[in-house]
């Protein structure tokens, strides 16, 4: 068994090639990664909702809080029936309970990363959980293929 996964989404202006979809709902552009990379600890999407485009449902969780980073773009989340501006750069929590959508502007596509935890499951901040371990860093050794 190997130690890392890898999955290759392509370019954010391409992931609208990647579609979920559960019951009626269907999200062009959002693509799960758990399964992909067999991630244990977390969820984690990626997201290109093009321009104008916004989840025509609100939602919330039972146990999961949400990060969300805003990659590109511009848009909007709402959290609570309170507007929140997610621009580039943009990161925002929701706590489970918090009832959200999002939308994106009128001018271009929103691009961004959605990172689902257990709440309160967090064992250490920073990095607290890491440790060095010995030996010289090399890179002219072989390169990963995609």
């Amino acid at each position: 068994m190997s130690n890392y996964s890898v999955f290759d989404a392509g370019q954010w202006q391409n992931l609208d090639q990647h579609v979920f979809e559960y019951g009626p709902i269907k999200a062009p552009g959002k693509v799960f990664l758990s399964e992909k990379i067999d991630s244990s600890g977390c969820e984690v999407s990626l997201n290109r909702l093009e321009a104008g485009q916004s989840y025509p449902f609100l939602h919330r969780h039972n146990r999961h809080e949400e990060v969300f980073i805003a990659v590109s773009g511009r848009g909007d989340m709402q959290v609570d029936g309170e507007i929140i501006p997610f621009n580039e750069g943009t990161v925002i929590r929701i706590a489970p309970e918090g009832v959200r959508s999002i939308r994106s502007g009128a001018e271009e596509p929103l691009c961004f990363l959605c990172i689902q935890a257990t709440a309160g499951s967090l064992s250490s901040r920073f990095i607290g959980d890491g440790e060095t371990v010995p030996g010289e860093v090399r890179w002219d050794g072989p390169v990963m293929a995609g």
